[in-house]
């Protein structure tokens, strides 16, 4: 592929991000793709295939920063208990100052209930994020006696779950900041 190439399809991956963040998915048309990557609409099709496609793409493109960003912090951190804090700490700070990423994965959420190819992608895209985090969360973890969990992955999807569910309720009723204790509770909980 020559420069050019990697250029267009990498302004197209951007505007298709940007599209989607402002306006969701159901509002945007690949036409507002093209307008927004200054692009021939064919040249989305050329590099993307379909709508279906191109939000592939930017899927895993949310996946690469998110797992990376992750993987860096949890790195630098000793203890499995203060991996989780950070862990809770994170997804906390992603709802109160990076809602858009959450409204772009319940969006995501959204289109994998129809597209088969799609929830393939998500669930790749779940199990990556939940794998990485189970790499720095040790097993001898699960036998707080607060916590009845069979793994560690267990655990890791049942803390994310219930902070996408809080989440979503804060997205909604962003000034009501009493919904943001649930994630404190969560946090109480696996302490």
């Amino acid at each position: 592929m020559v420069e050019g190439e990697i250029g267009t399809s990498e302004k197209i991956l951007n505007a298709a991000y940007t599209c989607i963040l402002t306006r969701g998915y159901a509002n945007v048309s690949m036409r507002d793709i093209a307008k927004e990557a200054n692009v021939a609409l064919s040249q989305i099709n050329y590099y993307y295939k379909n709508k279906e496609g191109l939000f592939d793409a930017v899927l895993n493109s949310l996946k690469e920063k998110v797992v990376q960003n992750i993987e860096i912090k949890l790195q630098q951190i000793d203890t499995t208990q203060d991996r989780m804090a950070f862990l809770i700490a994170y997804c906390n700070e992603l709802v109160t100052k990076n809602t858009e990423i959450y409204r772009l994965i319940v969006d995501f959420f959204s289109m994998a209930m129809w597209s088969e190819s799609f929830s393939k992608s998500l669930k790749e895209f779940l199990k990556e994020v939940y794998g990485k985090i189970e790499q720095y969360i040790e097993n001898d973890y699960i036998e707080n006696k607060n916590i009845q969990a069979s793994s560690p992955n267990l655990l890791i999807r049942v803390m994310i779950g219930s902070i996408f569910g809080i989440a979503m309720h804060y997205i909604l009723d962003n000034d009501d900041n009493e919904i943001l204790e649930g994630i404190h509770i969560i946090e109480s909980v696996i302490q």
